[in-house]
C-alpha cells in the first residue's frame, strides 16, 4: 500500500485517559479481590481442618482479601496512570512527526 492511501491517524484524546485508568483499575482490583478471597477461604479451611477447629471464614474476607485488593488496586492505579500518560505523549509526538514530514 502506498503512502498516499494511508489513513491518517486520529488525534489522541486526553479526556479518555482517566476513564481507561479507572476502568482498568476497577477490573483488576475486583479480580484480585475475588482470587484472594478464594485462596483465603481455601487456606482457612485447610488450616482449620489441620487444627481440628471450626473455620472462621470472615477472617478470609477481612484479613486477606480486602488488604490484598487495596494494595493491588493502588499499584494498578499508579501503573495505569504512568502507562496511559506515556502512551498519550508518544502518540501525540508521533502524530506531530507525521504531520511535519
Amino acid at each position: 500500500m502506498s503512502s498516499a492511501h494511508k489513513k491518517p491517524a486520529s488525534r489522541p484524546r486526553w479526556y479518555l485517559i482517566p476513564f481507561r485508568v479507572l476502568l482498568v483499575t476497577f477490573l483488576i482490583t475486583l479480580l484480585s479481590f475475588a482470587i484472594s478471597l478464594l485462596l483465603g477461604i481455601v487456606g482457612m479451611i485447610i488450616g482449620s481442618r489441620a487444627r481440628g477447629l471450626h473455620p472462621n471464614l470472615t477472617a478470609a474476607y477481612r484479613e486477606i482479601a480486602v488488604p490484598t485488593a487495596v494494595v493491588v488496586g493502588g499499584v494498578v492505579l499508579i501503573s495505569a496512570i504512568i502507562l496511559e500518560v506515556r502512551h498519550y505523549r508518544q502518540t501525540r509526538a508521533l502524530l506531530e512527526i507525521e504531520r511535519i514530514s
